[in-house]
């Protein structure tokens, strides 16, 4: 029996399995293009090596394909038999995600790297803001997900997939100092990795080093597939900054270049929710946005997103329906909010309606209402602070500019300067 590149035993003979499995497994966590090209090797080489068919499963989860995850994920169930102890743990914890049992696949990693910390692939899902632990709904979210990763520094070290994921956390919280430290060693091991290029990213949005971060990453991701899963993110970093600089013209081609859904391949969550995301925040800067865009992404939002339930998915659509005029999409968010994040979700959804609606005062209650915990609905400080801006503009609108710069005097500082809500 061979190890993988981390030290666990897998269950492949083959060198060529090996390799490719490590390959893929390292273009995962890296978010770089040819994740599925090497699982799909390593099984070429070893049919049987079941934890192949569950990393192949994972890159077609991310891509939205279930057909093929359901397909690689039947092709491991029916290998797991012959299997060590880990290999079985890590193929229930792999498939209670792929089926959406979020919350058990939740305790399934607890309990997994309990007993073997190194399994990457199995740790990884309770990192990033996008993770279980993100998108648990549950309070104190950035505390866990540091708590998290810390406890595992002894098992990875310099590794820089672990350095890049405690940077993150640590910036989420404003350890701005430590989290440099990480990245930028991150970043020597492997400068190919975009997910520590995006955290980079990050680090220049908190330190609000807007001219050099945009100048950092338009020069990083030219190089950077289109087919690679964060290639839509990392872009929306560049139109958010090319907007805040003034920039609009980048900004519109980055728009329509890069991240809309006519163009982008990326996985769903991100082409919908950046797109809404940059949209929108060029409207809260004044720009006039043509309502045929927000239609397209109302109808892109309903046929990826047609059931609440994913919170941060829904807080996005939200605003696509109100700015598109689909009252009837917008009230099915608010009737039927689902999920660990219903009470936000539906509180937010309100918001958006009442704001479309220039109800300016009982929209600002609704963000208000929202601003305690609004992590609970997912994604990074950077992406939150749309709801942020929400409300500042509400303010402003209502007659009350001087709390809307109290507000973000306090939340993001630079925004008032860089009038990136339009009337501060």
């Amino acid at each position: 029996m061979l190890d993988d590149a981390y030290g666990n035993p897998v269950g492949t003979r083959s060198v060529e399995a090996r390799d490719a499995y490590d390959l893929g497994i390292s273009r995962f966590l890296g978010a770089e293009p040819r994740v599925s090209d090497a699982f799909q090797t390593a099984i070429n080489a070893d049919e049987g090596f079941a934890l192949a068919h569950i990393g192949l499963a994972r890159n077609m989860q991310l891509l939205a394909q279930p057909d093929r995850v359901k397909a690689s994920l039947g092709q491991a169930r029916a290998l797991a038999s012959g299997l060590s102890a880990r290999e079985r743990s890590h193929i229930n914890a792999s498939a209670l995600l792929l089926e959406g049992k979020a919350a058990a696949a939740r305790t399934a990693v607890y309990e997994h790297v309990e007993k073997w910390p190194a399994d990457v692939m199995i740790a990884q899902m309770c990192t990033s803001v996008f993770g279980l632990i993100g998108f648990s709904g549950l309070p104190g979210r950035e505390a866990e997900q540091l708590a998290f990763i810390s406890r595992l520094s002894q098992h990875y070290g310099d590794n820089w997939w672990f350095r890049t994921q405690l940077a993150f956390a640590q910036l989420e919280v404003g350890q701005l100092v430590a989290a440099q430290a990480n990245i930028e060693a991150a970043m020597a091991a492997n400068p190919k990795s975009a997910h520590t290029a995006h955290i980079r990213a990050h680090l220049y949005y908190e330190n609000m080093e807007d001219k050099e971060g945009l100048s950092y990453l338009s020069n990083w991701c030219k190089n950077y597939d289109p087919s690679a899963t964060l290639y839509n993110h990392i872009y929306w970093h560049v139109g958010l900054w090319s907007l805040e600089a003034g920039d609009f013209d980048g900004m519109w081609q980055v728009l329509d270049m890069n991240i809309s859904p006519e163009r982008s391949q990326g996985p769903p969550l991100n082409v919908m929710t950046d797109t809404a995301a940059l949209l929108f925040r060029a409207e809260l800067a004044g720009l006039k946005v043509p309502v045929e865009r927000w239609k397209k992404l109302s109808a892109y939002a309903l046929a990826k997103f047609p059931k609440p339930g994913l919170g941060f998915a829904d807080l996005h659509a939200a605003i696509a329906h109100a700015r598109s005029g689909n009252r009837d999409a917008l009230e099915v968010i608010i009737d039927c909010a689902d999920g660990p994040v219903s009470d936000l979700t539906k509180t937010l959804a309100i918001g958006y309606r009442e704001m479309e609606d220039e109800n300016w005062g009982i929209a600002a209650e609704q963000f208000c209402n929202a601003m305690r915990d609004h992590a609970r609905i997912g994604g990074s400080n950077a992406q939150r602070d749309i709801i942020d801006y929400s409300l500042a503009a509400c303010l402003v609108h209502d007659g009350r500019r001087q709390e809307a710069r109290t507000l973000l005097s306090i939340t993001r500082p630079q925004a008032i300067s860089k009038e990136i809500v339009a009337g501060l």
